[in-house]
């Protein structure tokens, strides 16, 4: 079966779907539009509300603008990613503050307790890691809903990053993120995807 024949079991209009999902693509080099500072925030107020455990909402981003900090950063990108991230008008690291757990008197104001459940190190890193890459799924589909094109990237030296713009800091970088207007030759061939079948089993 196609995704065609479930449509109509979403309340999302066609036209949305396709903008975040189906047509939707990762994109491999940008036209020189800029992006503004206006569609990023609005881009971060829409994906807030995506849920977290605990309201956690370790999150952190990096708004790489100016020539001095995309040459601090393309050493660290894997080659094959250089050109790319040097074409985007705009490049967001994305990170996870493992110091999350500071900010919970304000986000998860109803219990004064919360600090305390995450004493332990390993796992606050483990919690802010997980909850910091659903933030990421939403912050994509974000720059989607705003119709620019994301090209989030994994390839890339992490630890580098760190030590080029987190010292001293708690964040920890999890994915590159390259935003704006898809260029000529942007996409590559679709890969497939899994069916229901092949993922879903019933208890």
């Amino acid at each position: 079966m196609t995704s065609q024949l479930f449509q109509d079991e979403l309340v999302l209009s066609e036209t949305a779907q396709d903008l975040l999902f189906r047509e939707a693509r990762t994109a491999n080099t940008f036209s020189s539009e800029p992006v503004g500072d206006e569609q990023l925030r609005a881009i971060y107020d829409l994906v807030k509300w995506g849920p977290t455990s605990m309201n956690t909402q370790p999150l952190r981003a990096l708004v790489v603008r100016s020539a001095e900090g995309k040459e601090r950063l393309l050493p660290h990108m894997a080659e094959g990613n250089r050109d790319k991230t040097r074409s985007a008008p705009l490049n967001v690291v994305l990170a996870a503050d493992v110091d999350f757990h500071e900010n919970l008197p304000k986000v998860f104001p109803h219990n004064p307790d919360a600090k305390s459940f995450f004493a332990d190190e390993a796992g606050r890193e483990r919690t802010a890691t997980l909850n910091a890459s659903l933030q990421i799924g939403y912050f994509i589909l974000g720059v989607r809903a705003a119709g620019l094109a994301a090209g989030p990237m994994t390839g890339f030296d992490a630890d580098g990053v760190d030590a080029e713009f987190f010292a001293g800091t708690s964040w920890k970088s999890l994915v590159v993120v390259n935003i704006g207007k898809p260029g000529e030759n942007a996409w590559l061939t679709r890969l497939p995807r899994l069916g229901y079948e092949e993922i879903a089993v019933t208890a």
